[in-house]
């Protein structure tokens, strides 16, 4: 397993997991209308986006095995300004098939890195209640600081906010 930055030519591969792994994660919990509607071209340019974007306030690292993506992560400055909190894990997302062996924890190293050599002493992440990996970020011993409830689709669900503090590092 390798984990690296993001880089050109990496859009379609990322976009890929995106979409798969929202259809396979959310499937049941989200609307099935909504997954249905996901697309690989728009995922692919978001990502186009972001990797233009360059890092210097965000990253955006990508797990392979064997010379393919399976995963990603990507983080910068909290959105909202509501928290004690300066960084935000945006999303990290792992093929079904290649979960449960250590490339989420990888990538979330990768990304508290990141966030700490920003200046960074603390991090959130928004996770979707009914989220079957939300003991994932369990495992990584957060605290929850708040809840709400967002619109996707026609739908609205709750979403948790976990963070981590890095005091001292």
């Amino acid at each position: 397993m390798i984990i690296r930055l993001a880089e050109k030519g990496d859009e379609a591969s990322i976009a890929k997991v995106h979409v798969d792994s929202w259809k396979t994660t959310y499937k049941g919990i989200i609307d099935d209308s909504y997954l249905e509607s996901l697309s690989y071209e728009n995922r692919k340019k978001m990502w186009e986006t972001a990797i233009e974007a360059g890092y210097e306030k965000g990253c955006l690292f990508v797990a392979e095995v064997d010379g393919d993506i399976v995963g990603f992560a990507s983080a910068g400055t909290e959105r909202t300004k509501k928290y004690e909190v300066d960084g935000e894990l945006f999303a990290i997302y792992i093929l079904q098939s290649c979960q449960k062996k250590g490339i989420g924890k990888a990538l979330f190293s990768k990304v508290r890195e990141f966030i700490i050599e920003k200046g960074n002493k603390s991090m959130l992440v928004w996770v979707l209640a009914d989220n079957p990996s939300r003991s994932f970020y369990l495992s990584l011993h957060p605290e929850e600081i708040d809840t709400e409830q967002i619109q996707i689709g026609d739908q609205t669900y709750e979403e948790v906010a976990y963070a981590w503090k890095f005091f001292g590092e």
